[in-house]
């Protein structure tokens, strides 16, 4: 881990409503950047207050998901730190094997266990990286399933580090240097032959924040509950995604990762559901559930976002909508908002369909009518909302009679337990 990453005093964070990660490039010889390693921050200065690595190893996996490694990899490797817990229960599962690089952590023991979660990765396709590697590790027996082997030039000298390149550069492992803070450093550590190199006399971490999306404990609940039966129903599981902001973006995100290449478009929660098909749908909710960190209870503007989607998901029937699901026209309309970013960027990571985005855009389009009875009716403009119920053959009562199913509808979901 990062000398940057030191636990400090204890202090109230500034906030919780963001999610915050640190990114430090890792340069190769030629000083182009191989990738970056991602650190948990709890706040927008640079230090990491807890001593808890676990939940900290937790919260940077989970916030790779929100964020998504395109973000804040620029489409380089990612560094992830990984503990035991998250090794045996194949939590890394979760990031594309492509781009995701599993570092495992200095007080992992190379115990049976440990080495097949690296195997069962190795298998997968994952590149397998030994964090603060010194002489004599203990963890020398995973040495035949990794990949890169990460030196500590603040725990070792300067003959230490020139042996253990000797010892390991006939293997397959590639020698990273880390903490490299000085020039001398630096050419020492090209000199003996290292091929990566990380410290601050490279560069200095960055802080990326983006907004944190509130969570419902009672649905990840209900989610664990569903996807343990015998029997998966897919129609009950789509409910209950639809209720959860965090989960759903989350799932739409996972399935723009490169790592699936798709070549069609996303047009409801049923149809992402069922391209991952029965067994990844299990082991993508489980591993969502128990990275998933701080769960919150849900905010007004996810209240809203839920009021809308489920508003705009019972006029569906009413005016003869058979292809775009109306469910994330609504929910989506907000996500800007949740997330503090433009739209744009929103559904550059989100696959939908041209008519949906179109919508959400500001566009104009098929589905433009129902988005604007959507606003009129949340913001009170009655007679906006009377034109707008006539042009798709609607009466005002029926409107107002949907629009408060959809209201009782989004406060149950959202009740705490």
């Amino acid at each position: 881990m990062n000398p940057s990453a030191q636990a400090q005093p204890e202090r109230a964070p500034e906030t919780q409503e963001f999610r915050f990660v640190a990114r430090q490039p890792i340069f190769n010889r030629d000083q182009h950047i191989f990738g970056y390693e991602l650190f948990f921050r709890n706040g927008i200065d640079n230090f990491f207050r807890s001593d808890d690595v676990e939940a900290a190893a937790r919260s940077t996996l989970d916030s790779s998901l929100l964020f998504g490694l395109d973000v804040l990899c620029d489409g380089q490797r990612a560094f992830i730190n990984c503990t035991r817990d998250l090794l045996l229960k194949d939590c890394m599962n979760l990031l594309p094997s492509g781009q995701a690089v599993v570092e495992v952590l200095e007080n992992v023991p190379p115990d049976d266990l440990v080495m097949a979660a690296c195997d069962r990765l190795k298998t997968a396709g994952y590149t397998i990286a030994l964090d603060d590697f010194v002489s004599n590790d203990p963890r020398q027996p995973l040495v035949p399933l990794v990949d890169i082997l990460k030196v500590d030039f603040a725990r070792t000298t300067e003959v230490e580090r020139a042996d253990l390149v000797k010892e390991y550069k006939g293997s397959r492992c590639r020698m990273l240097a880390e903490k490299v803070e000085t020039q001398k450093d630096f050419q020492q550590a090209k000199q003996v032959g290292f091929v990566y190199f990380q410290g601050f006399y490279l560069r200095h971490p960055e802080i990326l924040k983006t907004k944190e999306i509130p969570q419902n404990r009672l649905n990840y609940l209900r989610m664990l509950e569903m996807v343990s039966r015998e029997e998966l129903v897919l129609r009950e599981l789509e409910e209950v995604i639809k209720r959860e902001a965090s989960v759903l973006y989350r799932l739409l995100r996972y399935l723009n990762s490169p790592v699936f290449g798709f070549a069609t478009t996303i047009h409801s929660v049923r149809h992402a559901l069922a391209i991952l098909g029965e067994r990844e749908v299990r082991r993508w909710i489980r591993l969502v559930a128990l990275v998933s960190a701080g769960m919150q209870n849900s905010s007004d503007l996810v209240l809203s976002a839920l009021v809308r989607a489920r508003f705009c998901e019972l006029l569906s029937p009413r005016i003869g909508n058979n292809d775009s699901d109306l469910f994330l026209v609504g929910l989506l309309s907000m996500m800007d908002a949740i997330l503090e970013i433009p739209m744009a960027q929103v559904l550059e990571h989100v696959p939908l369909d041209a008519e949906t985005k179109s919508v959400l855009l500001g566009g104009t389009g098929r589905l433009r009518p129902v988005y604007q009875l959507m606003l009129a009716r949340e913001s009170g403009d009655w007679e906006l909302a009377k034109s707008f119920a006539a042009h798709l053959h609607l009466e005002e009562s029926e409107v107002g009679d949907i629009w408060w199913q959809a209201m009782q509808w989004a406060r149950q979901v959202t009740a705490t337990t």
